[in-house]
Parts: structure tokens; C-alpha cells; sequence
């Protein structure tokens, strides 16, 4: 779950693929996460930099394990799992930059609870589909999302509709045309292309981390 939590710091404003990189550098580097709160905070920042960001999140990084390690004693959070929903949120949202969508990626996918991780495509998503209103923040659909729908559904919640969002209802030209869900969205007579034919993406898979 730590790991998670790291890998989901190091993903925040750049792609996978550099994500990836930079934190196999970082383990690869540091093995033990107080190796990576002792090191320098330059040399950390050298070694994670294929993420972006760096001076930013190696600092970040280094804040959430020492607090970590001050309230726990370790550095293993699978306790959280033991926690009720609410109370974990709490736990992860008081570390140091730590918001809603890290917190629900590190529940969900690392604790297996029945936490709902926003990111951009689920927010578009969700908003083009009137799941949640047009002025409702990225933030706030966390709660609205994860309460509409029972708990032992939001993994998959989540997982298709980042994968809608990527292959199909994309930012920029979605396939209206060709979504199964055009005859229930409220969107598509608005961004609907006549005439547009071009297929989803099909070997395109959900990376939601």
C-alpha cells in the first residue's frame, strides 16, 4: 500500500510510462523507503526526474514517509484496510498532499476497499453523462460517485469508465457515434460528428494508476 501511495504521488501530471520509470529508478536506488527519506533531497530529485515534477514531488515524497513513520512506528499502512472507509480517507488525506484521488487509488487498489478514484476521464465521463452536475469539481464527485452506486461495484465503476473515457469519450473528438451508450447520454446530440466512423480504441487498456 505504501507503494501505491508513492507511485500514485509520482504519477500526479505526467504519463504512465514515465511514472514507471521513475519509480523503478527510485527503488532501484533506494531499496528501503528510509533510504529514501535519508538521502539528499537533489539526489532524489535527480533519480525520480523521468516523472516530472521532481522538485516538487521528491520533497512531497520524502514528508509523507517520515509522517508516516512518526505515526506508525513502520512503513506499512495495510492497517487501513482494518479501518472503517471513512476513517481510513481521513488517515491518508491528513498526510502531507495527499487528496481525494491518491487516497481512493491506494484504497482501492492496493487495500481492495470500496473507494472511487476521480481522475480527468472519469470526471469528463461523468459530467458529459450527467452522473454528476457540470460544476461539480473533480473533488467533490469522489463522494457523489462512490455513493451512487453499491459498494461492491465501484472497482468496476471506476475501471470502465476510465476505460470509456480513454478509448471512447475522449477530450478531444469523442467516438459518439460509435459509444453504446449514446442513446442515454446527454451529450451526444451536442458533440456527435456526422458522419464520423471511426472505431474505439481497442487495444487500449485501463491504467488507472
Amino acid at each position: 500500500p505504501l507503494g501505491s501511495l508513492i507511485l500514485t504521488i509520482l504519477s500526479q501530471s505526467t504519463n504512465d510510462v514515465n511514472r514507471d520509470q521513475a519509480y523503478q529508478n527510485l527503488k532501484t536506488r533506494f531499496p528501503t523507503w528510509q533510504e529514501v527519506v535519508d538521502v539528499p533531497t537533489p539526489l532524489l530529485v535527480e533519480v525520480i526526474r523521468s516523472g516530472g515534477l521532481a522538485q516538487q514531488k521528491a520533497p512531497r515524497i520524502q514528508e509523507v514517509l517520515r509522517e508516516v513513520m512518526e505515526r506508525t512506528g513502520d512503513y506499512d499502512i495495510s492497517f487501513l484496510a482494518e479501518m472503517p472507509l471513512a476513517e481510513a480517507k481521513v488517515w491518508l488525506q491528513t498526510l502531507s498532499g495527499v487528496g481525494p484521488k491518491t487516497t481512493g487509488v491506494v484504497l482501492s487498489f492496493a487495500l481492495g476497499m470500496p473507494a472511487m478514484a476521480v481522475d480527468t476521464h472519469i470526471h469528463r465521463v461523468s459530467q458529459r453523462l450527467a452522473l454528476i452536475g457540470p460544476k461539480i469539481t473533480a473533488d467533490e464527485a469522489h463522494e457523489i460517485l462512490e455513493g451512487s452506486i453499491a459498494s461492491e461495484r465501484v472497482f468496476a465503476f471506476h475501471v470502465y469508465l476510465i476505460t470509456h473515457g480513454r478509448r471512447v469519450c475522449k477530450a478531444l473528438r469523442p467516438l459518439c457515434n460509435a459509444c453504446v451508450l449514446h442513446e442515454r447520454c446527454p451529450s451526444w446530440a451536442k458533440l456527435a460528428e456526422p458522419g464520423d466512423t471511426r472505431q474505439p480504441d481497442a487495444g487500449l487498456a485501463a491504467k488507472p494508476l
